[in-house]
């Protein structure tokens, strides 16, 4: 797929869209976290991540940048000056290059990534980031380890 057709550009969300925020990162979450966080056992927590991205989109040293087509967004990336915060991918656009198109319009240099995901992981690494070997615990049960990442 080509980067262009999929997102053309990246432009600032809006404080509206926490919502559609929500939704996109549950869609992502529900396939490339299934083994770390199982539905059955530990239901998405659409409360917590849509009162999650109220803030994020509220602060105002936070930038959050998205894509959308047709369809609705399609990708997003939230970074303040240090941290990458959030980065997505509609489930159905994997692949296409978009998740580069919005990593690489962040200024950040370090973030946190769950460990057991491993596609995140590989992400990453292809694009230059190292882990820094700080770890810590994520904030929703079952509580997995996060581990820390620099640019290189």
């Amino acid at each position: 797929m080509d980067d262009a057709a999929t997102c053309p550009s990246l432009r600032l969300a809006t404080s509206d869209e926490a919502s559609a925020l929500k939704d996109l990162e549950k869609a992502a979450n529900l396939v490339a976290l299934a083994h770390v966080f199982p539905a059955d056992q530990y239901p998405y927590p659409d409360a917590d991540v849509l009162a999650r991205w109220r803030d994020v989109l509220a602060d105002p040293g936070t930038t959050t940048l998205v894509g959308e087509d047709e369809q609705g967004l399609t990708c997003f990336v939230a970074f303040d000056a240090l941290r990458l915060r959030h980065l997505g991918v509609r489930p159905d656009l994997w692949g296409s290059g978009l998740a580069a198109v919005a990593f690489e319009a962040s200024t950040a240099t370090r973030l946190w990534c769950l460990e057991a995901n491993h596609r995140a992981r590989r992400f990453y690494a292809r694009h230059g980031w190292q882990a820094t070997g700080v770890s810590r615990t994520s904030e929703f049960p079952p509580f997995p380890v996060e581990v820390e990442y620099h640019r290189a």
